[in-house]
């Protein structure tokens, strides 16, 4: 039986098929469904966790215990996961584990490019990469017959291309591979440097060991046509392009990007002419290729950045390539907050007291975007608690900021730097935007929620009652729709020697289905006072603003803020 599926569905799938017992994610495009569909199947165990270090841990917990376990992020969310999975490399398993990490090529969702393959290499861990849904499906069960052979955790690397792809899966019986017996041996899990050093031994054996496997893999294969001028190395989505564009062309397809198959490749280049390797992103086949003594040809003709296509790899080859028109009246279309966004109101008052907004990762990042234009920095999870903290002290305390943070993104990676905070008497002000859910990523759970990835009730973690612990004494929770009750609590927050917190609280709009009264125009000034808080259901109309009430949810932002009471609720 087969079913046309989304790649990550086709990689819960195979999860699932592979017999795995225990898989734990945090969310994050383009990842986020592969939880989401795991977690639909019977007799398996899935969980958000509150970042991806945790996740991973669990994972590892879960292998070492004997079950097939798997962790699934974004690239970024590898970083955070980083320290286990250097070492997990060293004490290897006993139950098959396996990490997925969804690399997004040309930052469709993200805040830098990175290449995850490095991380393989670095940490010394197989890395497997699908080209499509099907063979997604098929990898994540090799990568549980390698990782359970050579005893070893397994990458699998996806891009956003693949992920959110979709296609033909054949559809399978589970297999019951059972829970193995754990064995005590602190030689082998606890690393110690004692222990570590002898590790380190088994890691670069299996290295050699996993190289020699891998040219035999049918993952790893060379498809030879009638013409022997090219040949081009690749993996992933660009096999796909390479196919699709160059038809003629000798192809060495690879499924182990790590470790690259060179003998076999070595091989196949002795059989063309002239080697290419197409890659996205970072030159990584390529320099793996050269530095084994095999003459090839890559990013002199593609950019280190981006994404690459077909009519890409056609014109880097000089073929015709087809052109797309697109009509020069259509209009760009700027991210922005959604209407009803409780955010809103909170960058409008950030700006309106001109302060420096130290931001962080979530749809609150979209207040950097003009009119509110109130976000100065935004660097990674967590990051806008302990950018706050430097530039306090690197002004002695004169500084004007705030750090704003989700309530997804406070748990995951905040709370520590709130710590650092207090304890290290910066006297920040921290804002904690408060909607309910990891709004960016499409409204997943997490600890403060009070549901569990099946959405059923769990424990919820009360914010204001954490950061009392973490040490604050002064703490305001206010309605994110209340702009004056926002911008008093932020002025005395700002005013205050000692760290102090805000939660700012209301539903995502897209979560809040409670009807309410739309916005009505009485008597416009034409001031445009309420085009500052770049609300998608506010537009400038002949005699006035104009409301769309398709749009509009009635949330009262804009009459809080219009200084001349124009803007009322149907009904007042």
């Amino acid at each position: 039986m087969k079913e046309l599926m989304l790649t990550n569905k086709a990689i819960a799938r195979g999860a699932y098929e592979a017999g795995v017992k225990v898989l734990s994610a945090y969310p994050g495009t383009p990842s986020t469904e592969i939880a989401e569909n795991f977690v639909k199947h019977e007799n398996v165990y899935a969980e958000w966790a509150p970042n991806e270090k945790v996740a991973v841990e669990v994972a590892i917990g879960a292998a070492v215990g004997g079950a097939r376990a798997m962790a699934c992020m974004k690239h970024v969310g590898l970083n955070v996961a980083a320290d286990p999975l250097f070492t997990v490399a060293y004490t290897g398993i006993n139950g098959g584990l396996v990490i997925v990490v969804a690399d997004d090529p040309g930052m469709h969702s993200s805040q830098n490019e990175q290449d995850s393959r490095f991380y393989a290499r670095s940490a010394h861990i197989p890395m497997l990469e699908p080209s499509d849904a099907g063979e997604a499906k098929e990898f994540v069960k090799l990568a549980y017959e390698l990782s359970e052979k050579f005893d070893t955790p397994v990458l699998l690397r996806e891009t956003t291309r693949v992920a959110h792809s979709h296609g033909m899966v054949e559809l399978c019986e589970r297999e019951e591979v059972g829970v193995k017996p754990y064995e005590k041996s602190a030689a082998k899990y606890v690393m110690m440097p004692a222990n570590a050093i002898k590790r380190h031994v088994v890691v670069e054996q299996r290295d050699k060991d996993i190289l020699e496997y891998a040219c035999t893999m049918s993952c790893n294969r060379a498809e030879y046509t009638s013409e022997k001028e090219i040949g081009v190395v690749c993996s992933g989505v660009t096999y796909e392009y390479v196919k699709e564009a160059l038809p003629n062309a000798n192809v060495y397809k690879i499924g182990t990007v790590y470790p690259v198959p060179v003998p076999a490749i070595a091989e196949f280049a002795k059989k063309v002419s002239k080697l290419y390797v197409i890659e996205e992103l970072e030159p990584f086949i390529e320099d793996t290729l050269k530095a084994a003594g095999i003459a090839c040809e890559g990013k002199s003709l593609f950019s280190l950045q981006g994404e690459i296509s077909v009519p890409k790899i056609k014109a880097a080859f000089g073929l015709t390539a087809e052109e797309v028109e697109v009509a020069e009246s259509v209009p760009a279309r700027p991210p922005v907050m959604c209407a009803g966004c409780p955010h809103r109101g909170v960058f409008y008052v950030l700006n309106k007291l001109k302060l420096t907004v130290n931001g962080d990762i979530g749809c609150y990042t979209l207040g950097a975007v003009a009119p509110l234009s109130a976000v100065d920095t935004c660097v990674c999870m967590g990051a806008s608690v302990g950018m706050a903290h430097g530039m306090k002290k690197a002004t002695d305390g004169a500084s004007r900021n705030v750090a704003v943070i989700g309530d997804s993104t406070f748990l995951h990676s905040g709370v520590t730097g709130l710590i650092n905070a207090v304890y290290n008497q910066s006297g920040i002000t921290l804002m904690i935007l408060d909607n309910s859910t990891t709004g960016m990523t499409g409204h997943q759970q997490h600890p403060a929620t009070g549901k569990n990835l099946k959405g059923e009730p769990a424990p919820v973690v009360l914010l204001d009652e954490l950061c009392r612990a973490c040490g604050v004494k002064d703490l305001a929770i206010v309605d994110a729709y209340d702009v004056k009750a926002v911008e008093k609590a932020v002025k005395a927050a700002i005013a205050s020697p000692e760290v102090s917190v805000i939660i700012a609280q209301r539903p995502c709009a897209l979560l809040d289905k409670s009807p309410k009264p739309k916005m009505n125009v009485v008597n416009c000034k034409n001031c445009g006072v309420c085009m500052r808080i770049g609300c998608p259901a506010i537009s400038m109309g002949e005699n006035g603003v104009v409301i769309d009430v398709n749009q509009c949810t009635g949330c009262g932002v804009c009459a809080a803020v219009c200084p001349f009471n124009a803007l009322v609720k149907e009904g007042e």
